[in-house]
């Protein structure tokens, strides 16, 4: 029987056991209510059903995320990436919001699906404020298609049979137009008097040149590419899905379409990228430098942080924090019996042997194994935190080598919510100096769990809610929640180490330098140097690393201002939870909740979170 039909009959026969006039419920009044539940249910159901059909359109538009998300449906195809085909992606979701509009009354749908429609709002309204800077965003550089196409096929095309290596083999045979549509647009943002800092122009042509380096490119052992196609061809052999003739087949289509398709594009973009280096200024410049590049930082801070903040609030709140976990750095230094002052103890952490394995095998797998160990210790734990914990699985590797780059951040990349494909915590180890042992707890706990596997599996893994909220993102949710899960080791009971706890303070305090930074940089107008200075003076982060960071900074304006903006909020909202509710504030049901609806924007979670609030005092 339905909920809502029990609810009925009660409410009638209790009606019917008095007087009726003397009852505040009358049988009209519980029939009324009845039917109201009823549409709310019915349309709210509808509506998942519309969104997620919704969802799967929108996914048309990118064949390339269907298959990072687990989805064989498109597995052949490679994302038209022009501009036409962006402007038809903005008019689907103008087309899309009107439709739900048109087709739906938001006050009949129940709180989840009230939340699923402004969300959905949300999304549109950012499009829109992005669309005017399209080409303002650099093609080519960090995270460029020269280096993550290659990125994609070795770690998310899955291959289980025949059918999908003549997949993987289509899209080597598109990997021409597709990387060429890049190319294109590239071209156009030139025309418009945007170009990438020269350090981009460098990393692009590095990147594809290690791409390409190797079998049957040249004469070399195995490049990256052809290693993945051969493993990937010889299972299928060995398991009895083709025979010899089939494998052979495979390989030989495969080279043709690495030498006459992916090969010449990639050649095609280096000539370029080469030729139009002599216009590229040797000083790079923020976003302030670009057309209209004030309005374009601006949106790209709503964008990032998802709240209305300025970027002189931003850089503000920076230098603000900043000075509260030096305070903090100073206790630990005292702690250390550490005699000079806080900059000789930087100086010490970032050159002191004892903090860094080796740069061999051997110190990268010591690396990995401790890495390994800390998360273990951490799972441990979560029970006591977490009432939904997440089931997908985390391992941790080192970056491939073709788009490693010495200090380049850690990172994590999702796994499928069928666990086919665990998630990832990956690490650049190229460069040992750059990878401190004292900073790996807490990137540890950043990355893998309380951090980003364990928010992002728990979110693919919801149900009854539209199937775009178990993979929507929003930088400022995802990696705030990264850097409050590094202050909740601390709560939990690890960074026992008093070095370990400087580790996690460094980790705090690098977010609120990239709110100096990051601000600095794109409406302040400082120079290369300038941030790097800066970010020297006020943290312990190995310098390669720190150079490194800056230079993405420049690469991706208003990005690194999420991290510590939404930790904030975050903790913002934990404080007025504890402080309304008291004796009744549970912290595994605050986790829960904020978890619990997968990302939002930052004022979306704060009403959530006062929501919850309310339920419990009620």
């Amino acid at each position: 029987m339905r909920p809502f039909l029990f609810v009925l009959i009660l409410l009638l026969a209790a009606c019917s056991e008095g007087d009726v006039g003397n009852s505040n419920l009358q049988p009209s009044d519980a029939i009324n209510a009845a039917s109201v539940d009823e549409t709310i249910i019915n349309e709210s159901l509808r509506f998942i059903e519309w969104m997620d059909a919704q969802y799967l359109e929108e996914l048309d538009f990118s064949p390339l995320l269907n298959t990072r998300q687990g989805d064989k449906s498109s597995h052949g195809e490679l994302d038209d990436v022009s501009e036409s085909a962006l402007d038809a992606r903005l008019n689907w979701r103008r087309g899309s919001v009107a439709e739900m509009r048109s087709s739906f009354d938001r006050e009949q749908l129940d709180k989840q699906g009230r939340l699923s429609w402004d969300l959905w709002e949300y999304i549109l309204e950012d499009a829109e404020r992005s669309e005017p800077f399209r080409r303002h965003r650099y093609i080519f550089g960090r995270n460029g298609p020269q280096s993550t196409l290659a990125n994609n096929l070795i770690n998310y095309q899955d291959v289980q049979n025949a059918s999908d290596m003549s997949d993987y083999i289509s899209r080597l045979n598109q990997s021409q137009r597709y990387l060429l549509q890049y190319l294109d647009r590239a071209k156009l943002a030139v025309a418009d008097g945007i170009r990438a800092p020269h350090f981009d122009y460098q990393r692009a042509i590095s990147e594809a040149g290690r791409v390409t380096t190797g079998a049957p490119f040249d004469d070399q052992e195995d490049s990256a590419l052809w290693a993945d196609i051969t493993a990937k061809i010889g299972s299928l052999l060995e398991s009895g899905e083709i025979d010899q003739s089939q494998a052979e087949a495979f390989r030989e289509d495969s080279q043709n379409a690495l030498l006459t398709r992916f090969e010449p594009a990639l050649d095609e973009i280096v000539t370029w990228l080469e030729a139009d280096f002599e216009n590229v200024s040797d000083v790079a410049k923020g976003a302030w430098s670009l057309p209209n590049g004030e309005a374009y930082y601006n949106s790209r801070l709503a964008s990032m942080t998802t709240l209305p903040l300025t970027a002189d609030e931003i850089h503000a709140t920076g230098i603000s924090e900043v000075a509260r976990i030096q305070t903090q750095m100073e206790q630990i230094k005292r702690q250390v019996g550490f005699e000079g002052t806080l900059q000789d103890f930087f100086t010490f952490m970032r050159e002191d042997d004892q903090f860094y394995f080796p740069s061999t095998d051997e110190g990268r797998n010591n690396y990995l194994s401790l890495a390994d160990d800390l998360l273990a210790d951490m799972y441990e734990r979560l029970p006591n935190y977490f009432g939904i914990l997440p089931k997908a699985s985390l391992q941790v590797r080192r970056v491939e080598v073709f788009r490693e780059s010495a200090g380049g951040a850690a990172h994590y990349a999702r796994g499928t919510k069928d666990g086919s494909r665990p998630g990832t915590f990956y690490a650049h180890l190229i460069d040992m100096r750059a990878a401190s042992i004292f900073r790996l707890e807490n990137l540890a706990y950043h990355e893998g769990v309380p951090g980003h596997h364990m928010q992002i599996s728990i979110q693919q893994e919801l149900e009854n809610i539209p199937r775009f909220r178990t993979a929507k993102g929003y930088t400022a949710f995802s990696e705030g929640w990264g850097l409050y899960a590094e202050y909740l080791g601390k709560e939990m009971g690890f960074y026992n180490d008093p070095y370990a706890e400087f580790g996690r303070l460094s980790g705090e305090i690098w977010r609120a330098v990239r709110l100096v930074v990051d601000t600095g940089i794109h409406a302040k107008q400082w120079t290369q140097e300038q941030a790097a200075d800066y970010a020297l003076q006020n943290s312990a982060r190995p310098e390669p690393s720190v150079r490194s960071e800056i230079r993405r900074y420049f690469n991706n304006p208003g990005q690194a201002t999420a991290y510590k903006i939404g930790m904030l909020k975050i903790q913002e909202v934990r404080a007025k939870a504890e402080a309304e509710l008291g004796d009744d504030f549970d912290i595994r049901a605050f986790h829960d909740t904020l978890l619990g609806s997968g990302q939002l924007p930052m004022a979306v979670l704060e009403t959530e979170i006062d929501s919850w609030i309310e339920s419990v005092r009620d």
